[in-house]
C-alpha cells in the first residue's frame, strides 16, 4: 500500500510539473529587424515556436539558429496574421500559451508573474496583458495599457481569423493592473507615419466584410472619425504627447474615415477593393 501511496504522489508531482510549463508562440513575416532581440527575451521559457508565414527574409535561419522550433503556416495571398493563429497555438506542446509578437519583448518580470500565475490554485483561464506603444520615439499615453489577451490555456482559447479580432477564452480572464508598468509588453514597432498610412490601406480593406452589415452614411463618414480623434486625444489623454499625440490622434480619425469612406464607394459604385 505504501508503495501504490508512493507512485500515485510521483505521478501526482509529475502532472503538476507539466502543468506548470509554458510554450511561447511568435508569428512571423519578413520578421528579421527584431526577431533576435525578441527572442532573447523568452529563452528562459520551457518552449518557443516560430510560425513562420513563408518568408522570404533570413527570419526562419535567426530562429532556429536560437534553438526556436520552427513550423510554417501557407499564407496564400493573405497580409494579416490572424489566420495563422490558432494552427501556431495549436503546435504547441504545453498547456498553457503566451503569444508574442515578432516586435514585442517579454519583460522578466512578466514572464516571473505569468509563471507563479499558473501556479495559483485559483489560476485563471487567460490572462491580458498591458502594452507599451511608442510613435515618432515616445511612448504614447493614448495608446496605454492597449490590453491584449495574448496568455491562455492551450485548450480553452478558440482565436478567429479575422482580422483585429480577440480570442475567444471559454473561462475567466483576468486583467494585469494597469499600474503595473514593469509587466507590460515593449512594443518594438515605433511605426512611421508611413507605415500607418500603408497598414491603414491594407487593413481598412480587410475590415470591410465585418462591417458592410452597417447601414454607415454621412453621420458615420463625420461622426466615426472625429470620435475616435477625440477618443485618443481628449479622453486617452493623447494630448499630453504633444505633437507626436496629436499626429496619432489624427491617424486614428483618417484610419475611420477610409473605412468608412470604402464601405459607401463599395454601395455607391457596387465594385469591392480590388486584391493586391
Amino acid at each position: 500500500m505504501g508503495y501504490l501511496r508512493q507512485k500515485q504522489y510521483i505521478c501526482t508531482k509529475f502532472l503538476l510539473f507539466a502543468m506548470d510549463k509554458i510554450s511561447v508562440i511568435i508569428n512571423t513575416y519578413n520578421a528579421a529587424r527584431h526577431l533576435p532581440q525578441v527572442l532573447a527575451a523568452v529563452r528562459q521559457f520551457d518552449e518557443v515556436v516560430v510560425c513562420d508565414m513563408e518568408s522570404t527574409d533570413n527570419t526562419c535561419d535567426i530562429a532556429r539558429e536560437a534553438g526556436c522550433r520552427v513550423i510554417t503556416f501557407v499564407k496564400g495571398d493573405c497580409c494579416i496574421v490572424e489566420p495563422a493563429r490558432q494552427y501556431a497555438i495549436d503546435a504547441a506542446q504545453h498547456e498553457w500559451v503566451l503569444v508574442v509578437d515578432a516586435d514585442e519583448i517579454v519583460t522578466d518580470a512578466l514572464r516571473h508573474f505569468l509563471y507563479d500565475t499558473i501556479r495559483r490554485t485559483d489560476a485563471p483561464a487567460g490572462i491580458a496583458i498591458p502594452r507599451k506603444n511608442y510613435f515618432m520615439g515616445r511612448l504614447l499615453h493614448s495608446c496605454y495599457p492597449d490590453y491584449i489577451l495574448r496568455f491562455f490555456r492551450k485548450n480553452a482559447v478558440h482565436w478567429p481569423p479575422i482580422i483585429h479580432t480577440s480570442p475567444q477564452v471559454n473561462g475567466r480572464v483576468e486583467y494585469i493592473p494597469a499600474h503595473r508598468r514593469e509587466l507590460a509588453f515593449e512594443h518594438l514597432a515605433n511605426d512611421s507615419v508611413s507605415d500607418i498610412l500603408r497598414k491603414t490601406n491594407t487593413y481598412s480593406d480587410y475590415e470591410l466584410p465585418r462591417r458592410r452589415h452597417k447601414n454607415y452614411g454621412v453621420g458615420a463618414l463625420l461622426g466615426r472619425p472625429f470620435f475616435r480623434f477625440f477618443k485618443s486625444y481628449v479622453l486617452k489623454k493623447g494630448f499630453l504627447d504633444g505633437i507626436p499625440g496629436l499626429v496619432h490622434a489624427l491617424l486614428d480619425a483618417v484610419y475611420q474615415t477610409v473605412i468608412v469612406a470604402k464601405l459607401l464607394e463599395e454601395r455607391t459604385t457596387g465594385i469591392e477593393p480590388r486584391e493586391e
